[in-house]
């Protein structure tokens, strides 16, 4: 196996194996190993016709100590349960999908990268509908696929300021949607304003709000948060998908003694953050220097000398230590593989 760690993008990697398991006849199979690549699916599969297709993503740290860690997974795993829910699919067993995870982290192991090199094992279950029907309705069997590969940063810069860019003419759901649920639908409608942005300079593109075009909603990717007057502030919005490393931000800058806001955030209000920030499992915290309104040609700067604040990162460093068993990890969340 020759990886080059450090240099490794946030892409795909052939690992050795994935897991699958069944629902038919109102019961899940254990899950079994395989070392294909490929699935099989009756053109008529639900998930292929009505999107009943959602996804998780987590990862897996190999610590200092050389032990392997699993961040929250418990966590990932009721969000799975609860977005199976939202789209009218069989929610997969908590606890099957925690074995799960910590199976396919086993089972691809060599994969896991040196403490160090700051990549990690990205883990993306699966969650699809494949009884074949065509008459629009919830599904009646579904596969549950879990696989591993591993990635470097989610962004190109790594923990290096990104630019945005303000989107009003494309929205990523619906007010009363599926915002709240990871369902690749969601991203599939991000699609055209973020290659549109990527086109134009953008690491990523900053959806607003879809009633009044007035409030900060999300990065596609990711959640947003800013910092002012000791106050980690992150929009509240049910089109939101709630983000596990937000969450879990939001309890480290409490820790750290900074007051926590979950509140609307006009767009007027963003001149005024000392910093902001996109989160998620994929890039934990990207720093954002700049961000462009493309409506209104209105610019807001950050990180003006290049680097990320210093709050941003010491929550950054705060996270990273505690995956990668670098202090403690008193708020009990790491699962070790």
């Amino acid at each position: 196996m020759d990886i080059n760690w450090k240099s490794l993008p946030f892409g795909y990697v052939k690992t050795d194996y994935n897991l699958r398991s069944y629902f038919k006849d109102g019961t899940w199979s254990a899950p079994e190993a395989s070392a294909s690549e490929e699935i099989t699916l009756h053109i008529a599969a639900t998930c292929l016709h009505y999107g009943q297709e959602i996804f998780e993503g987590l990862k897996a740290f190999r610590g200092k100590d050389g032990k392997i860690r699993l961040f929250r997974p418990e966590e990932n795993g009721k969000r799975f349960a609860n977005s199976a829910k939202g789209l009218l699919m069989q929610p997969f067993p908590i606890e099957l999908f925690v074995e799960s995870c910590k199976k396919v982290v086993k089972l691809n192991e060599r994969f896991v990268p040196p403490y160090g090199d700051g990549a990690s094992l990205y883990i993306r279950p699966l969650l699809v509908g494949t009884s074949p029907q065509v008459g629009v309705s919830p599904a009646r069997e579904y596969m549950f696929l879990i696989f591993a590969t591993p990635v470097g940063p989610y962004f190109k810069e790594g923990f290096k300021p990104i630019k945005m860019q303000i989107v009003r003419d494309f929205d990523r759901v619906a007010p009363l949607g599926t915002g709240k649920f990871k369902a690749g639908g969601n991203y599939a409608a991000s699609l055209q304003a973020t290659e549109r942005g990527h086109d134009e300079g953008f690491s990523s593109v900053l959806f607003l709000d879809v009633k009044e075009k007035r409030y900060v909603d999300e990065a596609g990717p990711a959640n947003f948060f800013g910092i002012k007057n000791n106050t980690y502030v992150t929009p509240s919005s049910n089109t939101i998908l709630d983000s596990i490393t937000n969450m879990s931000l939001c309890q480290l800058a409490a820790d750290i003694g900074l007051k926590v806001e979950r509140r609307a955030i006009e767009v007027d209000e963003l001149g005024t953050f000392e910093e902001v920030g996109a989160c998620g499992t994929a890039a934990v915290i990207s720093p954002i220097g700049t961000i462009v309104d493309r409506e209104t040609g209105k610019v807001y700067e950050y990180c003006k000398d290049g680097n990320a604040g210093k709050i941003s990162t010491q929550l950054y460093n705060y996270l990273r230590q505690i995956q990668e068993g670098g202090t403690e990890d008193k708020f009990g969340w790491n699962t070790l593989v």
